[in-house]
C-alpha cells in the first residue's frame, strides 16, 4: 500500500471506451448455418463495430441469444483484447502493464508427488496446455471441446492470464540451478502475520477481466487444466472499480476510502523498462522480458481505520482523502514538499506519514509498479470484515524494488496499525511466448 509504488491509473483508452459501452445493433444479418442456441462463430461476426482498444488481438461482436435473432454488437468493454503472445522478441506477459480490470483471481498450484524427471514431463505439459487454453480465451473464444459456456455472451472483456514460477518449482522439477537468485526468499517483517497455507506455491496464475463471468470462466478453465499434474494450493478473488464508473479517468481508490494510484512508475518513464523488466541478456536468459512479482494479502482493519477522524486518517497517509493531494498543496501529482512545516513549526506531512517513508526519494529511487485488487470475504467470527489488498507489484529485482520499501515501512510508518499481512508469495514471470511457443518453454525444455 505504500505511495511509491501505487496502483496503476486508470487509462483514459479503457475509461472513455467503457463510457460509450451502449450496445448497437449490428447491420450484418445472422450468419446462415448457425445450429440453435449460442453460436460463438457470430462473436467474430461485427467486428468493427466497437473497435478493438487494447493489444491488436482478434475482436468480438455479440452474438445472437437465440436462433434468427441479428447479432449484436458487444459494448465496447466486451469487445477489448490483450495479446497473449509476444508481438517481438522480449515481450511482457499481459496482465503487468495492462490497465486495471475490474474483476481478478490469484491462484499458486503445487505440482503433484513425482520424482524431479517426471514432474518436468508434467510441468511442460501442464504450461503447453494453460498457454493454449490462454490464448484462446483472451481472444473471447471457447477454450476447448470441455468449455463450460460460462462466458459465451461475452467478448474477451480484457481478459489477462498470467504465468509464474515459485521458488519450490525448480527443485520439484530438477532445475534448481536455473533458479534466479531474485527469488531468494523474502526477509521477515515484524508486520507479518502470514499463513503458510495461503502462501507460496509451485506455481502462479494471475487472471483479470473487465467481466466477472468472462474471468471466473477462465478461472475454471485453467482449474480443470491442471488436471493430475497440479493441485490448488490457494486462491484469492479480488476487485477494482469497473472501467467507466467516473465521469473521467481517475485514480482508483482503496477500501479505506484513499486515492491509491499515484506515484506509480509509468511506461513512458525513461527508466521504466529497467525497473520493472528483466532485459534482454540479462540473467538468466529464459527470464528476457520478464519480471518477478511479489504477492501479499493485506488485511485493512477498517473499524479501527475508520474510527479515525479525517484530520487523522490524512495525516496517516500524507495526502487528502477527497482528491489524493499532498497535504503540502496542490493537486495528485504535485510533488510532496517533504520539508514544508506548519506555523507550529512541524512539518505537515508527519515524518511518519505513509507517503513520506514510501515515497522513492526517501528509498534511494527503489521503485516497483503495483497492480492490487481489492478483497472482501465476508465478515469474521468477531463481527470485523475480512477485507483488504490483494498487493501485487512488479520489478526487475524484488531486493531493489519491495524488499527496501517493506523494511522503510516495517519501522515506522502511520499505517502499519491500521494493516496485517496475512499472506506472501514471489514469483518469477517470464516473458510472453512467441507464437507457437509456450509460457516457460526456454526455462524447461532448454
Amino acid at each position: 500500500m505504500n505511495d511509491s509504488t501505487s496502483t496503476t491509473t486508470e487509462s483514459t483508452t479503457a475509461t472513455a471506451a467503457a463510457t460509450a459501452a451502449t450496445s448497437s445493433t449490428a447491420s450484418a444479418a445472422a450468419a446462415g448455418g448457425d445450429g440453435p442456441g449460442v453460436s460463438r462463430r457470430r462473436l467474430l461476426g461485427a467486428a468493427g463495430a466497437a473497435g478493438l482498444a487494447l493489444g491488436g488481438a482478434a475482436g468480438a461482436a455479440a452474438h445472437a441469444a437465440a436462433a434468427g435473432d441479428a447479432p449484436i454488437a458487444l459494448a465496447t468493454v466486451g469487445s477489448t483484447a490483450e495479446r497473449f503472445h509476444a508481438a517481438a522478441a522480449g515481450g511482457h506477459q499481459a496482465g503487468i502493464t495492462t490497465p486495471l480490470q475490474s474483476r481478478g483471481h490469484l491462484m499458486a498450484f503445487d505440482l503433484t508427488a513425482g520424482d524431479a524427471s517426471a514432474s518436468r514431463r508434467k510441468a511442460a505439459a501442464l504450461m503447453r496446455r494453460w498457454s493454449v487454453a490462454a490464448a484462446l480465451l483472451m481472444a473471447g473464444k471457447p477454450a476447448g471441446s470441455g468449455d463450460t459456456g460460462v462466458a459465451l455472451d461475452a467478448g474477451p472483456s480484457s481478459l489477462t492470464i498470467t504465468f509464474g514460477f515459485g521458488r519450490t518449482f525448480f527443485d520439484r522439477t530438477g532445475l534448481t540451478a536455473r533458479c534466479p537468485a531474485e527469488l531468494d526468499p523474502l526477509p521477515p517483517f515484524s508486520s507479518d502475520r502470514l499463513d503458510n497455507r495461503r502462501s507460496d506455491g509451485d506455481l502462479w496464475v494471475q487472471i483479470g477481466a473487465n467481466d466477472s463471468l468472462v474471468a471466473f470462466h477462465a478461472l475454471r478453465a485453467i482449474q480443470k487444466d491442471a488436471g493430475d499434474a497440479a493441485r490448488v494450493r490457494w486462491q484469492m478473488s479480488g476487485f477494482n472499480r469497473s472501467p467507466g464508473a467516473t465521469a473521467q479517468p481517475m485514480t482508483a481508490r482503496n477500501l479505506m476510502g484513499q486515492v491509491d494510484g499515484t506515484r506509480n512508475p509509468k511506461p513512458s518513464d525513461q527508466d521504466f523498462s529497467r525497473r520493472i523488466f528483466v532485459p534482454a541478456g540479462g540473467t538468466p536468459a529464459w527470464m528476457a522480458g520478464g519480471s518477478y512479482a511479489v504477492v501479499r494479502r493485506i488485511r485493512m482493519l477498517l473499524d479501527d481505520w475508520e474510527r479515525l477522524s479525517l484530520t487523522q486518517q490524512e495525516r496517516v497517509i500524507g495526502r487528502r482523502k477527497s482528491d489524493g493531494a499532498p497535504l503540502t498543496g496542490g493537486g495528485e501529482s504535485t510533488e510532496l514538499a517533504l520539508d514544508k512545516t506548519g506555523p507550529d513549526g512541524k512539518l505537515v506531512i508527519p515524518d511518519n506519514a505513509h507517503a513520506r517513508i514510501s515515497a522513492p526519494e526517501q528509498n534511494g529511487g527503489a521503485a516497483m509498479l503495483r497492480r492490487p485488487f481489492s478483497f472482501h470475504d465476508g465478515i469474521t467470527a468477531d463481527g470485523t470484515p475480512d477485507a483488504g489488498l490483494l498487493f501485487v507489484c512488479w520489478q526487475a529485482d524484488p531486493l531493489k524494488g519491495f524488499v527496501p520499501v517493506q523494511r522503510k515501512l516495517d519501522r515506522g510508518d502511520a499505517l502499519s496499525p491500521f494493516v496485517r499481512h496475512e499472506a506472501s508469495g514471489l514469483f518469477a514471470v517470464p516473458g510472453a511466448p512467441g507464437e507457437g511457443e509456450y509460457v516457460g518453454q526456454r526455462l524447461l525444455e532448454a
